[in-house]
């Protein structure tokens, strides 16, 4: 589909239709014409991101979604990526405040998958041609903690080569700030994908979420020494915080642009009762929270158009349909639960995360039922990777 193609549907972008039937349908309103003509002339200046997020318009908001869905399928196509998430270790030696797993919360219990495990685990994911795999665990450098990831990884990619995935699954690594040595260990290893998030990219926020000892400036230095080392780079935030702005998500979606991110992965936010933030501030509606999200999956993928973007598990807590909502709106990554059951009540960084009690297989099914519902396929046995990171590290 060419360029003038898409800007012709965005022009054309479906009228709301009648109350009844045989009522004939409504023409757009003035807002939502104004907003479709702006995308179609290419206006994604900070005044139009901070209008997409705060529009509570219907017809404007169907131009947005109908537009970053077109976005993605000319730049991404009509496949969804799945990314078997392996969340193997509770263990960790932060103590962020909105996080259920921090260190000071005495009320969960802790765990660390064996070696062994977690190579299975990764196992079926290939055998179920996922292609993709993330490895997710609460934060921790010391050496047995860096050695037992360099080992997985080793491990995984020893054990899942097939002759569809010939240099087996694709790795995400999402195990937070390390030094530059143990990222670069980890890369040689196999791992070729790292999510870190920021929450916020604004630092007095980004200050607010976390203890004086975690740092805005170690964050940000993090994530550029992982594109230097050359992997595929990720971060993202939380939305609908206690404090935060319109202008401070505009600011964030900016920061994506700035930093040159390959993938993002962002939700709502979702308190967690033994991790609220200082002073228990007041929380946005469920339904806010959800709109919000939606935007701004939508206005990032307006404005980097080939990232990946994932439609988050929140998003699901929130809704029953939120992660199909998030396809639509642009998102084109979707994470499997695969954790074993055993463990999984014990990884829950929110509160109401679903998929709790679902094995794998379950999940599996369920999410491919989600992902054809709203017209996707899956991409099978292929890493998925980013578009934008093909692209920059074209020869």
């Amino acid at each position: 589909m060419t360029t003038q193609a898409v800007k012709i549907e965005w022009m054309k972008a479906p009228v709301r239709p009648g109350s009844g039937p045989g009522q004939p349908a409504r023409p757009r309103s003035a807002a939502a014409q104004e907003m479709a003509e702006r995308l179609a002339g290419g206006i994604l200046d900070r005044a139009t991101l901070h209008r997409i997020l705060a529009t509570t318009d219907a017809d404007e908001l169907e131009v947005i979604r109908h537009a970053a869905e077109q976005t993605l399928l000319q730049h991404c196509g009509d496949t969804v990526r799945l990314r078997g998430l392996i969340e193997f270790s509770n263990r960790c030696v932060l103590d962020c405040h909105y996080c259920g797993i921090r260190r000071s919360n005495k009320a969960v219990d802790r765990y660390a998958l064996e070696l062994d495990e977690i190579v299975e685990t990764a196992q079926w994911c290939a055998q179920k041609g996922y292609g993709s795999i993330v490895l997710q665990s609460g934060e921790r450098r010391d050496a047995k903690f860096v050695q037992l990831v360099t080992d997985a990884i080793q491990a995984i990619k020893a054990g899942t080569r097939t002759p569809e995935l010939p240099d087996g699954v694709g790795i995400t690594l999402c195990v937070g700030e390390q030094s530059p040595e143990t990222y670069a260990r980890w890369y040689e290893a196999g791992a070729h994908r790292y999510l870190l998030r920021m929450e916020s990219s604004l630092p007095s926020l980004f200050a607010a979420l976390h203890p004086p000892e975690q740092s805005y400036a170690s964050r940000v230095a993090c994530l550029r020494s992982l594109k230097d080392i050359g992997y595929q780079v990720g971060t993202g935030v939380m939305i609908g915080l206690p404090g935060q702005s319109l202008d401070d998500l505009v600011d964030d979606v900016l920061f994506f642009q700035e930093l040159g991110v390959d993938m993002i992965g962002m939700g709502p936010y979702i308190p967690h009762e033994q991790a609220v933030l200082p002073g228990n501030p007041a929380i946005l509606d469920v339904d806010t929270r959800l709109q919000l999200s939606l935007k701004m999956i939508a206005a990032t993928r307006l404005l980097l158009r080939d990232v990946n973007i994932a439609a988050t598990t929140a998003l699901q807590a929130l809704s029953e349909t939120g992660r199909e909502q998030g396809l639509r709106y642009g998102a084109n990554v979707i994470m499997p639960q695969v954790t074993p059951p055993r463990v999984r009540r014990m990884y829950t960084l929110y509160d109401g995360k679903p998929c709790l009690d679902d094995n794998a297989e379950q999940c599996a099914t369920c999410l491919e039922g989600r992902i054809h519902s709203v017209g996707r396929r899956v991409l099978r046995n292929g890493w998925g990777d980013s578009a934008h990171y093909l692209k920059r590290n074209a020869v």
